[in-house]
């Protein structure tokens, strides 16, 4: 019998490899999973850390000094062991003290830089220093969510990005120098990915843009489709329409950037029902009116009070986070001590607090009053003493209640316990539900999944219970 001849198969050529790093907040997330996806596409292959790759993106956030070092930093970083590096995000847009590009200025030797939100010129800096792969046997797009995409997070919870940009003018913020003006989604297109995200597995969806309760401001409102309906780009339209899509796959949706318009009333009874988390994570900064008036912010702190106050009556349950600026400047004892009362008064479930700092670009450093640095920061910790005081009292009160818990690590299937979230606990920002070993042996837990528990304790911000 007479040999075949067995073709040899050639070696696969290695894929191109492009470290990537992401810094700042969820809206640079999606950015970077918009680049991901795309890349992966292309079939680069990609990798969180610099080793052996042939160049490497860094997704920067450029809000705060702690920020603009850390991504200043991380260039460097990348710089010292790779050499080859893009850089894009909000870092990217901002201009250095004499003008200029800022990174360009401290880091001359990068590839390329790209403010936010520029997938496509990131793509075009990569293809022109590390071109396309051409390898057919590439598995184009592994491991993603459909036309959602590529997702950093773990699979089981996705962020939503709805909108990019910002109408407001607050005299501490540079973001609309950085992102622009208010850009909603088309609806239809969001609510489509949230589908996808939901077929693929997540079982937690958090709706994110600059500011959630101005989606479709800037398109009227205008009537779009989905699922051959005609649904209006708006908010509650929006919300209602995800919550129907995520009711098949009892998974939650939390609501993120709400400023607190009048409007938002209308969503309140979504979460009486059920149909969306009775979660609002509010960015409020201040109470006072004199000081929200320096900040140029759209609601005043006494109709804030009146409007949580009426939101928990309609829904009980709501769990309220919110972040605030202490040592404004020109903020007296006085404007800071009716934030205190505002805290105590509006029993904000979680809040965090950020000492004033002083942002170039933004309008605030011009207003006079600034206080030293060391007042600013006493401030903080006195608010976060008060925050947490009251955060406490709220988690107490939920001792001896059962509460649904969205699983994120069970080592074991979870036998010597857990860790998870209620619907009070946004990831990486509030606090968790350590969950004890189950009583019964033949309860097992899985990450991605739910299980009801028990409350049985307190501990600092976080809960913890007992798996039923």
């Amino acid at each position: 019998m007479s040999e075949v001849a067995v073709p040899e198969i050639p070696a696969r050529i290695a894929s191109p490899k492009i470290g990537f790093v992401s810094l700042g907040c969820p809206k640079a997330l999606t950015d970077s999973e918009l680049i991901l996806t795309r890349l992966s596409a292309e079939g680069y292959e990609t990798s969180k850390t610099f080793d052996g790759a042939d160049l490497v993106i860094v997704n920067t956030c450029g809000f705060i000094d702690d920020a603009v070092k850390e991504s200043l930093d991380t260039i460097g970083e990348a710089l010292a062991e790779n050499g080859r590096v893009i850089v894009t995000g909000c870092l990217g847009a901002k201009a250095g003290e004499q003008g200029g590009n800022l990174v360009k200025q401290m880091h001359p030797s990068v590839l390329a830089v790209t403010g936010p939100h520029a997938t496509q010129e990131v793509m075009d800096a990569v293809h022109a220093n590390l071109p396309k792969p051409h390898d057919p046997f590439v598995d184009l797009v592994p491991n993603t969510f459909g036309i959602a995409g590529l997702k950093l997070t773990p699979r089981h919870y996705a962020y939503l990005k709805i909108s990019e940009g910002c109408n407001h003018r607050c005299t501490f913020c540079i973001i609309p120098s950085m992102r622009g003006d208010l850009v909603s989604r088309p609806v239809g297109d969001v609510l489509s990915e949230a589908k996808a995200l939901f077929e693929g597995g997540v079982r937690e969806l958090l709706v994110i843009s600059q500011d959630t309760s101005a989606y479709g401001v800037d398109v009227k409102y205008r009537t779009g489709f989905w699922d051959g309906k005609p649904v209006k780009t708006r908010m509650l339209d929006l919300v209602t329409r995800l919550g129907e899509i995520a009711e098949p796959y009892g998974a939650w949706v939390r609501l993120h950037y709400v400023y607190p318009y009048p409007s938002v009333d209308e969503v309140i009874p979504l979460m009486a029902t059920g149909q969306v988390l009775p979660y609002l994570d509010v960015p409020l900064q201040h109470s006072h009116p004199d000081v929200l008036r320096r900040m140029k912010r759209p609601a005043s702190g006494e109709k804030n009070l009146e409007r949580i106050q009426r939101w928990r009556e309609m829904c009980p349950q709501l769990v309220v986070r919110s972040t605030f600026i202490a040592g404004f400047p020109g903020e007296t004892e006085a404007e800071f001590e009716h934030l205190l009362d505002f805290i105590r008064e509006a029993q904000i479930d979680r809040a965090g607090c950020f000492a004033y700092s002083p942002v170039q670009g933004a309008a605030a450093n011009d207003i006079p009053g600034m206080l030293p640095a060391s007042e600013r920061e006493a401030r903080r910790a006195r608010f976060m003493e008060v925050a947490e005081a009251v955060s406490v009292a709220r988690l107490r009160s939920r001792i001896g209640a059962t509460m649904q818990v969205l699983v994120d690590s069970a080592p074991g299937l979870g036998r010597k316990g857990g860790v998870g979230r209620s619907y009070a606990d946004a990831p990486e920002i509030d606090g968790v539900v350590r969950l004890l070993p189950p009583e019964k042996i033949s309860k097992t837990m899985k990450v991605g999944e739910f299980t009801r528990a028990r409350i049985v304790d307190a501990q600092g911000h976080d809960l913890v219970a007992q798996p039923i």
